[in-house]
């Protein structure tokens, strides 16, 4: 490999330039090999955010962070498999029943889950609320279990798979270069490419909880990363999906078990069904499973039943009791009228005041703590009536979720709220 200089690189993407081939290739393996300090990686990261990359960059890149590290095969299982990754928002726990409902239909679910960061949660952090159930399996433990009778693992992705990215990952975050559309594609899909799932659905969120503000951003962050999943063999799929309000009523850890297992029951709130449906019946399709029933599957059991093996399958008792926090506060409406807004980041940062998300990587994650939702957009209220249920094991940080809220629900006398899918378009 053809050797180059940290500063050189910097400043061609500094200046606008295009990065050649090699020059990304040496860059993410001198990096892996922290031959690049991570000042310098942060300064080349700033440039990227500030210049952007071109298409031909960005999947030099991507394939560069995959070839850092292992790939897996789960040729050997004698399924089709596929995935679903959601770029993150408030109230969004879809992957716990889509996972085992995708399963009922032959079709292996390899889902690599991370942990939360700020106002958006963490899969595992949830699935952890469950007593005794464990996120970390080897790979001859998750093989079993997709070859097995469940189908379905939810689990933390091993260290080797793209560890170019882990690094950049946490680079970025405390940099304040997360959200460009180059690192965030090239990120997500080195991950997902390396996993080696056959088939791959993009959850991409818009609005105010979401990393994508507006529908532009988010129609080329979703382009970007069909087409990378595209080029490198993976069939791929986006959805935009709208995350101006919280996804579901229950926000935070044990509450979003709590909920899922609502939606796995045949009931749950209609946007959690809509999109755990949707986002199924994607992945099957593009799995070759075309015209599936998945909303029977709810109905009549089957998806329980592959949830209570999967969670079994990772030591998680899945008829414990779920975690309860030990203080709540009522947020009561001062007037009557119907509620015409709801803020879904201000929500999902009091949510993460409350002590059920972290500000950094180390941070410890309350089971218990979370939000209630007790009336959405489109809903009558009077005055006096519930409108969220703040949940926390620490008293003194209600006063800061509640500052959080200060503004983020919206009632208006006599006012309406237009109803609203929350699949926004899809990109394929």
């Amino acid at each position: 490999m053809a050797l180059f200089d940290a500063v050189d690189i910097i400043r061609v993407k500094r200046d606008g330039g295009a990065l050649t081939p090699d020059q990304i290739d040496w860059t993410i393996d001198a990096y892996t090999k922290g031959v690049i300090k991570d000042e310098q990686m942060a300064a080349l990261a700033m440039a990227i955010f500030l210049r952007g990359m071109d298409r031909g960059e960005i999947a030099r890149w991507t394939d560069a962070m995959i070839r850092s590290g292992a790939r897996m095969d789960f040729s050997g299982i004698g399924k089709p498999t596929a995935d679903k990754h959601s770029t993150g928002g408030v109230g969004d726990k879809i992957t716990l029943p889509l996972a085992p409902l995708v399963a009922c239909f032959g079709v292996a679910v390899p889902q690599l889950s991370g942990r939360g960061l700020g106002h958006t949660g963490g899969t595992l952090d949830k699935l952890e609320a469950i007593p005794g159930w464990r996120a970390q399996l080897s790979n001859d433990e998750i093989m079993a279990q997709l070859g097995s009778g469940c189908g379905a693992v939810i689990c933390a992705a091993g260290s080797g798979l793209a560890p170019a990215d882990k690094r950049l990952y946490a680079l970025r975050d405390i940099t304040s270069t997360v959200e460009s559309i180059a690192l965030i594609a090239s990120s997500i899909m080195s991950k997902k490419i390396a996993e080696g799932t056959g088939a791959l659905v993009l959850d991409v969120k818009v609005g105010s909880g979401a990393f994508m503000k507006d529908l532009d951003a988010a129609r080329e962050l979703a382009r970007t990363m069909v087409d990378l999943g595209r080029d490198a063999g993976v069939a791929t799929r986006a959805l935009l999906t709208d995350m101006s309000v919280p996804l579901g009523r229950k926000i935070g850890n044990a509450l979003e078990v709590e909920e899922s297992i609502e939606v796995l029951a045949g009931g749950g709130p209609s946007d959690v069904v809509e999109l755990t449906c949707e986002l199924a019946r994607n992945m099957l399709d593009l799995a070759g499973v075309h015209d599936a029933d998945v909303e029977a599957a709810l109905a009549d059991g089957r998806a329980m039943d592959r949830w209570r093996a999967m969670i079994g399958e990772q030591g998680g008792d899945p008829d414990a009791p779920l975690p309860r926090a030990t203080h709540t506060h009522q947020l009561l409406a001062e007037a009557g009228g119907t509620v015409v807004g709801m803020d879904a980041l201000s929500v999902g940062v009091a949510s993460w005041r409350l002590g059920a998300g972290r500000a950094v990587k180390e941070d410890p994650v309350q089971a218990g703590a979370g939000i209630e939702i007790h009336a959405k957009p489109g809903e009558a209220v009077v005055a006096g009536q519930p409108l969220l249920t703040l949940h926390t094991d620490d008293e003194w940080r209600i006063e800061r979720a509640l500052q959080s809220l200060s503004g983020a629900i919206e009632i208006a006398d006599g006012g309406s709220a237009e109803p609203r899918s929350v699949v926004l378009e899809t990109v394929s």
